[in-house]
C-alpha cells in the first residue's frame, strides 16, 4: 500500500492520535536541534560609511538623472548614519556635484591616459576624493586619500586603487598648482571652470547682467542653503514660533525679505520638530514664500493654484487669507493632489480644495473669469535653485530653455482666461532666463491687452527688495531675484492686473 493510501486510510482516526503520529522522537528534535546551533550564521550587513553612502549617492544620481536631495535622503534613511556622518556624506554629495567641473579640469591633467574609460563609480570616487582635499578644510588630506584606496580595494582591484593612490596623492603635491586656473581669454569659459558651471548658463547670465554679476550668480549658487520656515499665522505669530525655536535650542532669526518667514541656522531637521507636526510652521525658502504675499488675496476671495504641488504657496494663500474662502489647488497628478490635502490638513486648513488636472485645461474646467486671484507657478528649467539641486548645472540643456518656454506660454494663456475684471494674475519661476521670465511676460502683455503689470506689491517687501538693490526706482511690478540678493532662492516674479 502506498503513502498515499496509509494516509487516506487514517482519516477516521482521532485528530490527537494524528498528531502524535507526526510529532518527531526526542532524539530526532535533539538532533534538528544541535543542528540549528551549529548551522553558520549570516554575517550582519556591513555599516556603509559616509563616504561609501555619498559615492553610491553620486554614482546613481549621474547614471539615472534622479535629483540629488531624493537620492540623498532615501540613501541616508537606509544607512543609519549618525548625524555628524550624515552631514559628511551630505557634504561631500553636493559639494561633489557642485565643483564638478572644477574638479574634472584638476583631475584630467592628472589621469593621463583613459579618463573617458573610467568606471562611473571609479569616476566619482576621484572627483569626492579630489573635493575633499581642494576644498574641506575640516577634512585631513591624507584621510582622504586613505579611505579612498580603501573603498577603491574592497570595490574593485588592486590595479584601481593603485591608480587611486596615485592620482590624489599626486594632486596632494600639486594642489597649489592645479587650482591655478590659466587665463583662456573666453569670459564665459574661465568663470565656468572657476565656479564650475557650463558655458552657456554662464554665457546666458553674462550677456543679460554683465560678467561681474553673472559670477556673483554662480558663486552664490555654490553656497551652501540655509534652512527657513514659514510661519502659520492661522495658529500663531511669527514672534511665537521664534520664541518656541529658541527654546528648543535653534539659532533663529526673522526674515529679511518675507514677513512669515524665519531664518534657522544649524540645528536638524525641521521637518521633524514638534512645531512642524502641530502646524506651527511649514518648510520653505524665502524667496518662494514672495509668490503668495504678491498675490495678496482677501479673504472671502476665490483663488486658484493652477500647478499647485507640493503645495507650499496654495497652503500660504489660505493662510493670507485667514482660512475664509476659496483656495483651489490644481495639479495634474493625482499622488500630489493626495500630497497637497495632506499639507493643508496639517495645518488645519479647511478652504483649501485639492483637485487633479491639467492647469492647460482649467479654463474649460472652470467658469471663465471667475477668480480673483489666479497663481501660475509654471514649471521651468530650474537654474534658480541650483544650490539645492546642483545636478541642475549639468542635466539641462539651451534646449530644455525652449522647449519649457513654449508650455509656459500655453498655460499663462490659459490660466489668463480665469481672472475676474480687476482681478490679479501672478506669474512664478524658480528659475534666472530671461526667455521664460522677462520674455514670456512681455509677449504675453503684446497680445493681452487687457491685462497690465502691477507695481502695488506689499509696501514691506518692496523696501527690503530695494534695500537689496534686487528692484529700482522704477519698479514696474516684476521682480528677478538673484540668489546673491537674500542667500534665498533665484525666483522671477511678475504681478499681472486684469483692466
Amino acid at each position: 500500500m502506498s503513502g498515499n493510501q496509509q494516509g487516506s486510510g487514517n482519516r477516521t482516526g482521532s485528530a490527537k492520535a494524528g498528531r502524535q503520529a507526526n510529532r518527531p522522537s526526542a532524539a530526532a528534535r535533539k538532533t534538528h536541534g544541535n543542528a540549528v546551533k551549529n548551522a553558520p550564521q549570516a554575517k550582519p550587513k556591513r555599516q556603509l560609511s559616509s563616504r561609501e553612502v555619498a559615492l553610491d549617492t553620486l554614482v546613481r544620481v549621474a547614471e539615472s538623472g534622479a535629483y540629488s536631495n531624493l537620492q540623498l535622503n532615501r540613501a541616508l534613511l537606509e544607512a543609519g548614519l549618525s548625524r555628524p556622518d550624515a552631514g559628511l556624506a551630505t557634504e561631500l554629495v553636493y559639494g561633489t556635484i557642485q565643483r564638478q567641473r572644477t574638479l574634472d579640469d584638476v583631475l584630467m591633467r592628472l589621469v593621463s591616459k583613459g579618463w573617458s574609460k573610467l568606471a562611473p563609480w571609479v569616476l566619482q570616487l576621484l572627483r569626492m576624493s579630489a573635493y575633499q582635499i581642494c576644498y574641506l578644510d575640516r577634512v585631513p588630506p591624507h584621510a582622504a586619500v586613505n579611505e579612498a584606496v580603501t573603498i577603491a580595494k574592497r570595490r574593485g582591484h588592486a590595479g584601481i586603487s593603485g591608480m587611486v593612490n596615485g592620482v590624489l596623492r599626486n594632486l596632494l603635491r600639486r594642489k597649489d598648482e592645479l587650482m591655478q586656473q590659466v587665463a583662456s581669454g573666453d569670459t564665459a569659459a574661465d568663470i565656468g571652470i572657476r565656479q564650475s558651471y557650463p558655458d552657456w548658463i554662464v554665457q546666458r547670465w553674462i550677456d543679460v547682467y554683465g560678467a561681474e554679476v553673472a559670477e556673483s550668480i554662480c558663486a552664490a549658487g555654490n553656497e551652501p542653503p540655509h534652512a527657513s520656515i514659514r510661519v502659520n499665522t492661522v495658529k500663531g505669530t511669527r514672534d511665537e514660533s521664534l520664541r518656541i525655536l529658541a527654546e528648543q535650542g535653534f539659532e533663529a532669526e526673522p526674515s529679511k525679505l518675507a514677513p512669515a518667514g524665519i531664518v534657522v541656522r544649524g540645528g536638524g531637521n525641521l521637518a521633524r520638530t514638534d512645531g512642524y507636526a502641530a502646524g506651527l510652521w511649514s518648510m520653505q525658502d524665502e524667496s518662494s514664500m514672495l509668490v503668495a504675499e504678491v498675490c495678496e488675496p482677501q479673504p472671502r476671495s476665490r483663488v486658484i493654484d493652477c500647478c499647485a504641488a507640493p503645495g507650499g504657496k496654495t497652503t500660504h494663500l489660505a493662510e493670507l487669507m485667514g482660512d475664509q474662502g476659496d483656495v483651489v489647488a490644481n495639479d495634474v497628478h493625482e499622488h500630489k493632489r493626495q500630497l497637497i490635502g495632506e499639507q493643508a490638513s496639517r495645518l488645519g486648513l479647511q478652504s483649501v480644495q485639492p483637485v487633479t488636472g491639467d492647469a492647460g485645461q482649467l479654463a474649460e474646467r472652470y467658469e471663465p473669469a471667475s477668480f480673483d486671484t489666479v497663481l501660475l507657478d509654471a514649471p521651468c528649467s530650474g537654474l534658480g535653485v541650483i544650490r539645492r539641486k546642483p545636478e541642475i548645472k549639468w542635466t539641462k540643456s539651451p534646449g530644455d530653455v525652449g522647449e519649457i518656454a513654449g508650455v509656459q506660454r500655453r498655460l499663462l494663456r490659459e490660466a489668463a482666461k480665469l481672472v475676474k475684471s480687476g482681478g490679479t494674475l501672478v506669474y512664478s519661476t524658480c528659475t534666472i532666463a530671461r526667455q521664460e521670465n522677462e520674455d514670456q511676460v512681455a509677449a504675453f502683455l503684446a497680445e493681452q491687452p487687457d491685462f497690465e503689470l502691477d507695481p502695488q506689491w506689499p509696501p514691506g517687501i518692496v523696501t527690503a527688495l530695494r534695500e537689496a538693490g534686487a528692484i529700482g526706482d522704477a519698479f514696474r511690478g516684476e521682480l528677478q531675484l538673484l540668489p546673491q540678493h537674500f542667500g534665498s532662492d533665484g525666483f522671477y516674479i511678475a504681478k499681472l492686473k486684469r483692466k
